[in-house]
């Protein structure tokens, strides 16, 4: 029987700099491996960023550290849809 504590949903997240946040951006995402089930990045040179889509399956206190933290960062930008479903 699956948690129903646990939440399954997108996270978004946009790189200004990809050079001054990439590395603690992927230190972050390695961190917390285990509540993300896909990723893909795609730089996106017409506008200079670079974009991650994550789904995830986590509570909502491992979703929140993980956009915490990303969030904390100067350049990034993160938002997050999550379902309990």
């Amino acid at each position: 029987m699956e948690d129903r504590t646990r939440r399954i949903g997108v996270v978004s997240i946009i790189i200004h700099d990809r050079k001054a946040s990439a590395m603690q951006v992927n230190e972050i995402l390695s961190r917390h491996g285990e509540i993300i089930i896909g990723r893909m990045g795609i730089p996106y040179q017409p506008r200079g960023i670079s974009i991650i889509a994550l789904i995830i399956n986590g509570t909502t206190d491992e979703v929140g550290s993980l956009t915490g933290q990303l969030g904390n960062l100067s350049g990034v930008e993160v938002k997050s849809a999550l379902t309990k479903a």
